[in-house]
């Protein structure tokens, strides 16, 4: 069936459900809470044994339901936010209830849309990929579109996931390599701040301090490299100077292989990522 069959989702009254209550559920949830986007009382989501989880979504407005099913009764469109190894047995036992007029959104790691439609016993699904910075409102999330699902089913996810980030499209094929990149690199950005302070420290400056203007540094180097537009080699260009601080830092750097110790980080999660979804 083509997805032009479908019925469209009313963008302005449609109802949210997250199958699955963990920390990125909260965090999608809660950022298209806050940022205006979808009210809350519009969103649910059901927990069966947390009593914490219960509390993190009620703290800002959500409904918890007593079940799944009733989750999917309530949504128009439902986001699976399970663990990957249940993803399979919680969309087949809920299949009765996912009929066609519902737009799918899975964003649980390494399962494929191919999988996931048959599962669903219909195309209309839409693949993310996001990351946990969605916690703060700045996630890298990038999508794929199933075989039924409609450019206006991908303008209303890149708009919910807007609200807690950016959010970029690519064919799946990619999507290896993206968690090599964006869902593993924060991890990668948390060593290199821990790093920094540990330097900052060593250097003489107190614990505090250092981890703070670790922290800021990074932030503020990332957003202008966002926002400038200019290359981050010419950025890193800008700050060093002929024979002063900084180009002696970069040579250490060099030194120790940083670049290419990078490059081989994303190369081994991408590796990973793409073993786990064959298995």
């Amino acid at each position: 069936m083509e997805a032009t069959q479908f019925l469209a989702i009313q963008t302005e009254t449609y109802k949210l459900g997250f199958i699955g209550a963990g920390k990125m559920a909260e965090s999608i949830a809660k950022g298209a809470a806050q940022s205006g986007f979808l009210p809350a009382p519009r969103i649910s989501t059901s927990i069966h044994s947390n009593p914490a989880r219960r509390v993190a979504f009620e703290s800002f407005g959500v409904k918890v339901l007593p079940q799944n099913c009733n989750v999917v009764e309530e949504s128009d469109v439902v986001i699976f936010s399970v663990k990957p190894q249940v993803v399979r047995d919680v969309v087949l036992e809920l299949r009765p209830l996912l009929t066609k007029d519902k737009l799918l959104v899975s964003i649980a790691a390494g399962t494929k849309l191919k999988d996931l439609q048959e599962w669903a016993g219909h195309s209309r699904f839409i693949r993310v990929v996001p990351n946990t910075p969605s916690a703060v409102g700045e996630a890298a999330s990038v999508m794929c579109l199933g075989g039924a699902a409609s450019e206006e089913d991908g303008e209303l996810v890149a708009k919910l996931f807007g609200s807690v980030g950016k959010i970029w499209r690519a064919e799946e094929k990619l999507f290896d390599a993206i968690v090599g990149l964006s869902g593993s690199g924060p991890a990668y950005i948390y060593l290199a701040i821990e790093a920094l302070a540990d330097g900052g420290v060593a250097a003489g400056l107190p614990r505090e301090l250092a981890m703070g203007l670790a922290s800021q540094t990074v932030l503020g180097a990332a957003s202008m490299a966002s926002k400038t537009g200019k290359h981050p080699g010419q950025l890193k260009d800008d700050v060093a100077s002929p024979g002063g601080t900084t180009i002696a830092g970069i040579h250490e750097l060099e030194k120790g292989g940083f670049r290419g110790t990078l490059m081989n980080a994303v190369i081994a999660a991408a590796k990973r990522s793409r073993e786990l979804s064959q298995s």
